[in-house]
């Protein structure tokens, strides 16, 4: 049914003592509100209603919420990536999610249907817990009700994943750029891989497989031309953060089988923050995730953070093919990394050549790995 030909007692109407508009809620009024990034692939004629009642919120969870003060993030990233600004007073349409950012925000899914924070420009609803020092205070947001299904239901964010298919026998290479830390070059290295793997006449896929739902990253790997780009949204997921492993072994494992569906010759995908953040870990740990996996690009932002990163991605028996990140900005610290590791260090400017994307994928093309061992998804 279209959201349009919803009845009127199927709409719900806030109370006015509630400090809450008590105009009915509408097709038109909804499709006027700014939606969250991470909220694209919600399908808004699926809203049977808006619920107001007390709620323990989830992950995923979907609603409607109020700006009631401008603060850190003071636009909100929408579907096709534009940053709309952001005004006191505006309804929006955002996704309850967990966020882990050291150089920003630790947010948390309320225990309550009371105000929070937008934690994340992609349009993460949440309660902020720990700030770093140089942000400004969260953008507040008042929950207005949550979007329901015809019956009633909460919609989440998993209900509009992409339709789960199997792995196939054999994928094309995979490799994963991982990192140290937080802004550590990853998203610059990755998006350099995908272009100059394109420009050596390669069909390339690529994938955010963790993180916080945003626009940023994803587009700049279509930008780099990758012929099809997905991230842990279209599995489903508003963030990753405090995500069950299985969770994000059954996420990977579907983006990679929906980039492979596309018959792409390589894979490209980013890991978000560092080693020591647990999803991060617990995902590079993985034996499920492990054999789907060709090589590893490792960005740093120094030699010392290399080092560390290689010797533990060696003890957990990941193969590395090379570094690359932030470091890379000053020879000195490329000669101390490639001296410390005995790795070669690839810039920017490396990666996107074709001749050195083209002799990576040639360093692991031959040695294709059978999935036939994987566990199979639940």
């Amino acid at each position: 049914m279209r959201l349009e030909d919803i009845r009127m007692n199927a709409v719900v109407a806030f109370p006015a003592q509630a400090g809450i508009d008590s105009r009915e809620w509408s097709a038109t009024r909804l499709a006027r509100m700014k939606r969250g990034f991470a909220t694209r692939r919600l399908a808004l004629d699926a809203v049977g209603c808006v619920d107001h009642s007390p709620c323990t919120p989830r992950a995923g969870d979907v609603i409607v919420a109020r700006v009631t003060r401008i603060g850190q993030h003071p636009g909100l990233q929408q579907p096709d990536g534009r940053r709309a600004t952001l005004f006191v007073g505006d309804e929006i349409i955002v996704a309850y999610g967990n966020r882990y950012a050291p150089d920003q925000f630790e947010a948390l899914v309320p225990r309550d249907f009371g105000a929070c924070a937008l934690a994340a420009g992609g349009g993460i609803a949440s309660r902020v817990v720990s700030t770093h020092g140089r942000m400004r205070a969260p953008t507040q947001l008042l929950p207005l009700g949550r979007l329901c299904d015809e019956d009633g239901q909460p919609l989440n964010l998993a209900d509009f994943a992409l339709p789960r298919i199997s792995l196939p026998a054999r994928l094309p290479p995979v490799f994963v750029v991982a990192g140290t830390s937080m802004n550590a070059g990853k998203t610059t290295a990755a998006s350099h891989l995908v272009h100059g793997l394109a420009k050596a006449g390669l069909r390339v896929g690529a994938a955010k497989l963790t993180g916080t739902g945003a626009s940023g990253d994803t587009m700049l790997m279509r930008d780099a031309g990758a012929e099809a780009v997905l991230d842990f949204t279209d599995a489903g997921l508003a963030t990753t953060y405090l995500s069950p492993l299985e969770s994000l072994e059954n996420s990977s494992e579907q983006l990679l089988a929906h980039l492979a569906a596309k018959r792409v010759d390589v894979i490209v995908v980013e890991i978000a923050d560092g080693l020591y953040q647990a999803e991060t870990a617990a995902l590079l740990r993985s034996t499920r995730f492990r054999r789907c996996l060709s090589g590893v690009l490792f960005a740093s932002p120094d030699a010392m953070g290399a080092f560390a990163g290689i010797e533990w991605l060696k003890q957990h028996g990941l193969p590395v093919v090379g570094l690359a990140g932030a470091m890379t900005a000053s020879p000195l610290a490329v000669r101390e990394a490639s001296a410390a590791t005995g790795l070669p260090v690839l810039t920017s400017a490396l990666l996107g050549d074709p001749a050195t994307a083209q002799s990576l994928f040639d360093s692991v093309r031959l040695l294709p790995v059978s999935r036939a061992s994987v566990v199979p998804q639940r």
